[in-house]
């Protein structure tokens, strides 16, 4: 094997290391030979390696190790929305099954959450709405920091899940049926293909947050592993799951915040693209939204869902 060729493919090798180095996957591998170092020593990795300054070797090495950590990032990445519904609260229907009164339970705790946030804003509420004046500085934060925690709950009991992120994102689903009686999970995929660049841009950033943020979550989960050859492998996976966790609900807060506003700006394009009249006031935007969505969902032969004529564009 030429030296030459050795040079190249090292070179390729070594710009896929650097590109590899700190990602969630190769942190969780090169922390499991940390924790096995720490059990058994470096002795058994030198018998298997007893030539390291072999140049193939070398390549044979860092190559192998590579495409173990590409392949294993796949597989996690791959398993994305499965977590992310889990921490939701979207659990598998056999799961889901067997674990009902536990569910039950974290629902109800949630919704005795929500409950118990509207019993303590309402009187700062009513007392702004006699005389906005009359709230001190330490009320009217209060009533802020309520009113934020109240919005990241789903309006309905029924609507309700067993975590605190599947209400917050359930919440920023809700709330374009709950104001225009458009069902986010229906007319979103329309939605989204008439929205300018600049939209689809800050969405899907946001959205490769809250993934990377379930990636790390994951990959926290399964460092937990290497406990097994060393007990420092605890606190590290626990405080990287926090971390995870954490990174999540912001990244999440603000997709549901951007899908939300998506609706609020973008919703006339849905109307016009689809032939339909705008509405003009709030109370006639519901029904007709309640027609959208029906009429995407299933099908409508409503005689309430008019659309306008088809504008003949071509030169006279």
């Amino acid at each position: 094997m030429s030296a030459k060729f050795l040079e190249g493919v090292g070179g390729k090798l070594a710009e896929q290391w650097v590109a590899t180095l700190f990602t969630p996957a190769f942190i969780f591998w090169m922390g499991g030979v940390l924790a096995y170092v720490t059990r058994y020593g470096w002795e058994p990795i030198a018998k298997v390696f007893p030539d390291a300054k072999l140049e193939a070797l070398q390549i044979a090495v860092l190559a192998g190790i590579s495409i173990l950590i590409y392949i294993s990032a796949l597989i996690v990445q791959r398993f994305d929305v499965e977590i992310l519904r889990g921490l939701e609260g979207y659990w598998y229907p056999g799961l889901r099954d067997l674990l009902r009164p536990l569910l039950n339970c974290m629902t109800q705790r949630q919704i005795d959450r929500y409950k118990q946030l509207n019993k303590r804003r309402k009187p700062l509420s009513q007392k702004r709405l006699r005389d906005p004046s009359s709230l001190s500085l330490q009320e009217r934060a209060e009533l802020v920091r309520y009113d934020r925690a109240i919005r990241q709950f789903p309006t309905e009991e029924n609507d309700f899940l067993p975590t605190r992120l599947g209400n917050l994102l359930r919440a920023a689903e809700r709330r374009p049926n709950d104001r225009y009686g458009l069902d986010a999970i229906i007319c979103w995929p329309r939605l989204w293909l008439l929205l300018p660049d600049s939209a689809k841009k800050e969405l899907q950033d946001a959205r490769a947050q809250l993934n990377n943020g379930v990636r790390v979550f994951a990959w926290s989960l399964l460092f937990l592993v290497w406990s097994v050859w060393a007990l420092w492998v605890i606190p590290i996976a626990i405080v990287s799951t926090c971390f995870a966790y954490s990174w999540i609900w912001d990244s999440a807060e603000l997709y549901g915040d951007l899908i939300e506003s998506a609706f609020d700006l973008y919703r006339g394009s849905l109307y016009q693209s689809l032939r339909l009249p705008l509405p003009t006031t709030a109370q006639e935007e519901k029904v007709l939204g309640q027609q959208i969505t029906e009429y995407l969902y299933r099908g409508s032969l409503s005689a309430e869902l008019k659309f306008l004529p088809t504008q003949d564009k071509t030169h006279s």
